[in-house]
């Protein structure tokens, strides 16, 4: 079994790596760290939690660890999401704490800039940047790029996803072409493959698992609810204590504020973070949700980029997405690094044409709980992948719920939407 020990880190970097606690690489470490050290360029098909930071962070810091911050930054990592730039910051900062002389900031919008502009000014060779707020400080002139060896790309596919294809386009403008490039995203649409071809030269391509891996390592459970019901469904399984981190998908950040003041009420520790949310309540609520002085994290897709938490135990998709690769994202928060996890979706009538795409995409039928106290009747059931679709005026028998096995209490669903209104 390889080690990390077998890579050829200076010493600095290993006793980083040691008092951090690992031994041994995950398979992206594995591939990409020699690549890496050896200059080649690389195209990485990784999902968030494969450890990809650590793969293309640690070449970086052993590259730069001669070098002078006096001399202009040498390494700029773009991604998606102030969460997920912040996680990196906090990588470099462990792996580097033995390598005195390397020096890096993060820099991200939705806050004050004074601090990130002094830190720059104090002297870098890391930068770790979303893409709006480094066009912005570098069109200011407080970012000078002309001395760049090292460009990372990070979580491409999001990028493409919130629109900021553009700002990406720009930025490879304002960036030296002799450079190695290290370009990562889960998924490989057409946009994403051609500015891949334009950025990288004689690139190793890496492919660490299928877009499916995610979906067979986590147990996945199907409930059948109408919208109305889906807030006491959830605090119904929340009364659940086995479920102690738990992070919660909706669509709009409003249905996120709903739903944190619900579980709440219900004196169940809850917290939404999303865009409107200041930079300090979204941090706030993060470092509550990893330190499990919360038990509950409601989030959007966007918010939730960057979230990193161990020992996640569900996932629960308050509304299904309706692009089935969001799907795939949003479970594998859970089940990571080998650990078992379960991912619960929440399915009205409206949404069983997404349950159709998402199997049809992990090739696998997710598991149906039918019987809860909030079940929804036959005729609002999402239709299996291997059935076809009723007729309209199909005349298909409503299910008996008195043969349930597992019969809601007397009253049980009256007093959650009482209790709950």
């Amino acid at each position: 079994m390889v080690k990390f020990t077998d890579f050829p880190l200076i010493t600095p970097i290993q006793n980083a790596i040691k008092d951090a606690g690992y031994t041994a690489p995950t398979p992206i470490q594995t591939r990409a760290i020699p690549e890496i050290l050896a200059g080649k360029d690389i195209l990485g098909y990784a999902q968030t939690g494969t450890g990809k930071t650590a793969a293309f962070t640690l070449p970086i810091i052993q590259g730069l660890a001669k070098s002078n911050p006096r001399q202009g930054i040498k390494a700029l990592i773009v991604t998606p999401t102030r969460e997920l730039a912040i996680q990196i910051g906090e990588n470099i900062s462990t792996y580097s704490q033995h390598v005195h002389n390397v020096h890096h900031t993060v820099i991200f919008g939705g806050v004050n800039a004074t601090s990130q502009v002094k830190a720059l000014k104090r002297g870098i060779q890391i930068l770790v940047a979303t893409p709006g707020r480094l066009l912005d400080l570098h069109t200011q002139g407080y970012i000078k790029l002309q001395s760049l060896d090292y460009f990372v790309l990070d979580e491409a596919d999001r990028m493409l996803d919130m629109g900021f294809i553009h700002d990406i386009k720009r930025i490879l403008k304002i960036i030296p072409t002799e450079r190695q490039t290290l370009f990562f995203s889960a998924t490989m649409p057409k946009q994403i493959e051609q500015l891949a071809a334009r950025m990288l030269k004689r690139p190793i391509t890496i492919e660490i698992a299928q877009k499916s891996s995610t979906a067979e390592r986590v147990e996945q459970r199907l409930y059948h609810v109408s919208k109305t019901d889906k807030r006491d469904l959830l605090v119904y399984l929340l009364e659940d204590q086995t479920l102690e981190s738990v992070l919660v998908f909706t669509r709009t950040k409003h249905g996120a504020d709903r739903i944190a003041r619900i579980l709440n009420k219900n004196k169940i520790s809850a917290a939404a973070i999303h865009g409107n949310k200041s930079q300090n309540a979204r941090q706030k609520a993060l470092n509550d949700f990893k330190s499990r002085d919360i038990r509950v994290l409601i989030a959007t897709d966007i918010a939730a980029r960057g979230i990193d938490v161990d020992n996640l135990s569900h996932v629960i998709n308050y509304e299904l997405p309706n692009i089935p690769e969001t799907y795939v994202h949003r479970i594998g928060r859970t089940g990571r690094a080998g650990r078992e996890g379960i991912a619960i979706s929440f399915c009205d009538i409206e949404e069983r044409s997404y349950v159709v795409d998402i199997e049809k995409l992990i090739r696998q039928r997710i598991h149906r709980i039918d019987e809860h106290p909030f079940s929804a009747n036959a005729d609002e059931m999402p239709i299996p992948i291997e059935q076809p679709k009723p007729k309209e005026n199909s005349n298909r028998p409503k299910r008996n719920k008195s043969t349930k096995p597992f019969p809601a209490k007397p009253g049980v669903k009256k007093q959650f939407r009482k209790k709950n209104a």
